[in-house]
């Protein structure tokens, strides 16, 4: 070793970025594959996985050469690219710096996906009205995802953080492979079963599209449109979209945000309580503050201070209207005496017995009924005349009218 020379790691990476830029073919080339693991960054560059049966390979398009693209690249889509092979000698990894893409299909992962989706989503496994809401204080939180993976350890790390006495109960499961479907959809069955968790996690980190697919599988979303207990996907990353976010009651973009969504944080709600127990004491206080003024405003008023004015006024009012109904009675009975007295000398004028004392006579028969006319009376019949002072009794002997005389 002392005679050889000792390269770098930087020495090899551009030795063979140099042999790989002398090679004519990889300098220009074409390469066909479908989009794995599309992500844009927001300095406009774009970058993914070209794969095919077999292989993938890394794939960057710079911000210059993006602008001129006509549609917008999605995972499952089959393109073909244009560009040339080099070496990113930072991490020593080869990848195609792309030119130009042309649309040319979409993968059937792709296809297989869309159509899942199409009929599932007529079914109604996605409606809005079936959604559970999450619990805002869960007591414990069921985690289905791979036991080993940095999903469960990022799920674990975040809840602890939030709130450490909210209990986390794991059910390992498989997570990628022809096994995982059913051992996600079994996961979520028996977590019912046991029936104690208020929330479920169902997720695992990223990866390609081949990598997530056990939550692109019918069984899985039916297990997730079934449970009673809400659940939350947390597949990949936030530009990762599976048949499983959209059945799930919630989704989060990566496992650590759905820890944030399912975990309160225990340091939030606590300085709320806080909060709200000062606002309450102020409130109380304000109250009590309020009527303690209020009951010194009214023993300050004049009937507490002197009552007995109070009673005085009210007695010397009784007094004024005992007077006022007196004098009302009195004017009244005047006024009824002076019309009694009144009516009795409108009687008096029209009483026959007024005519008496001038000098007339009332005569009547044995019945009492007046008689104003010779033909009122029979001969041998009694007679009374009534004079002012008194009444003579007589017999009619015998009757001549005025005339015959």
């Amino acid at each position: 070793m002392k005679n050889k020379k000792v390269f770098t790691v930087s020495d090899i990476n551009k030795y063979i970025k140099a042999l790989i830029n002398m090679d004519y073919i990889l300098n220009n080339i074409c390469v066909k594959g479908e989009i794995s693991n599309f992500k844009k960054h927001t300095s406009g560059h774009i970058y993914f996985t070209l794969k095919d049966e077999y292989s993938a390979i890394s794939c960057v398009m710079f911000r210059s050469s993006a602008a001129s693209l006509t549609f917008q690249p999605e995972n499952g889509m089959q393109i073909i690219v244009k560009g040339s092979v080099s070496v990113y000698e930072k991490t020593g990894q080869y990848q195609i710096y792309v030119n130009k893409i042309e649309k040319e299909g979409r993968g059937a992962l792709y296809e297989a996906f869309e159509k899942l989706k199409q009929r599932l989503e007529k079914e109604g496994l996605f409606s809005k009205e079936n959604k559970k809401p999450i619990p805002s204080f869960p007591k414990c939180i069921g985690i289905i995802t791979s036991p080993t993976g940095a999903a469960v350890r990022d799920i674990i790390h975040v809840s602890k953080r939030r709130n450490p006495s909210i209990s986390l109960v794991i059910y390992p499961t498989i997570v990628q492979g022809k096994e995982a479907p059913d051992s996600i959809a079994n996961a979520i069955y028996d977590m019912n079963k046991w029936g104690k968790a208020d929330v479920l996690i169902v997720g695992r980190g990223g990866g390609s599209i081949e990598d997530l697919w056990a939550f692109n599988e019918e069984v899985v979303a039916r297990a997730i449109y079934d449970s009673k207990i809400p659940i939350i996907s947390a597949v990949g990353h936030e530009i990762d979209f599976t048949i499983a976010d959209f059945v799930a009651d919630l989704r989060a973009p990566t496992p650590s945000a759905g820890a944030e969504i399912a975990v309160p944080l225990r340091d939030e709600y606590i300085s709320k309580i806080s909060n709200l127990k000062k606002i309450l004491n102020q409130s109380i206080e304000y109250k009590i503050n309020e009527s303690v003024n209020t009951l010194m405003e009214i023993q300050n008023r004049l009937p507490f201070r002197r009552p007995l004015d109070f009673i005085y006024k009210r007695q010397q009012e009784l007094d004024n209207l005992e007077k006022f109904l007196h004098k009302n009675i009195n004017d009244k009975l005047k006024n009824y005496k002076n019309q009694f007295l009144h009516k009795i000398k409108t009687l008096e004028t029209l009483s026959p017995l007024n005519i008496l004392m001038r000098g007339y006579s009332i005569t009547t028969n044995e019945k009492g009924n007046t008689i104003s006319s010779i033909n009122d009376i029979q001969v041998n019949e009694n007679i009374n005349v009534r004079v002012k002072d008194g009444i003579i009794y007589g017999y009619v002997k015998g009757t001549q009218k005025e005339e015959e005389r």
